[in-house]
């Protein structure tokens, strides 16, 4: 590992959050967001495959919770270039001992983290201010066929979104509740 990021574990196994750390002078700063050869452990022997960019405008929107089965389970590398959200991460991975338990952190431009959600989990988050510009980087490219979702309001999650939920997606409200044949993803 370089000295431009420190790996922080979470309660959730492969979970990780990572601090990138900007290199700067009185011109600014420079901050590596991905190094493949620093990441090679964390990734071991996937690439990066596609990268996503969104903008979500209104405060308390929430986006997700998003997977995808295998085999285009994917890993993923989120961070915020502009504004704050709450990002959430919940293990869905079928032999987990911590399967459907969640983790949250604040990203932001601010304190340039990034956190790193292996396959296996699903992933969504809340605007904490307005214009959130999100960066993703995905280890597996988008199959609609191979997607799913876990409802972000489902109260068998019991996720404490910071905020009241302002906004989110007709398609994000349908996605489904768990119910007792929902078994995870096996991976």
């Amino acid at each position: 590992m370089s000295d431009r990021f420190d790996i922080i574990k979470t309660p959730l196994q492969g979970l990780q959050l990572i601090q990138r750390v900007p290199l700067g002078d009185s011109r600014g700063y420079l901050e590596r967001m991905f190094c493949q050869s620093d990441f090679a452990e964390l990734l071991q022997e996937q690439t990066i495959a596609q990268v996503n960019h969104t903008l979500t405008e209104i405060t308390g929107t929430v986006r997700g919770l998003h997977f995808q089965h295998p085999p285009y389970a994917e890993t993923k590398f989120v961070m915020c270039l502009k504004g704050e959200v709450y990002d959430i991460a919940v293990d869905v991975r079928a032999d987990s001992s911590t399967f459907l338990q969640w983790h949250g952190e604040i990203l932001s431009a601010a304190n340039h983290k990034t956190l790193l959600i292996p396959e296996g989990f699903a992933h969504g988050f809340q605007t904490l201010t307005e214009d959130c510009e999100m960066l993703y980087f995905h280890t597996a490219p988008y199959h609609s066929n191979s997607e799913a979702a876990l409802n972000a309001l489902d109260p068998k999650l019991a996720i404490a979104w910071p905020l009241q939920v302002t906004e989110q997606s007709t398609r994000d409200k349908q996605h489904p509740m768990i119910n007792p044949d929902f078994h995870g993803v096996a991976l």
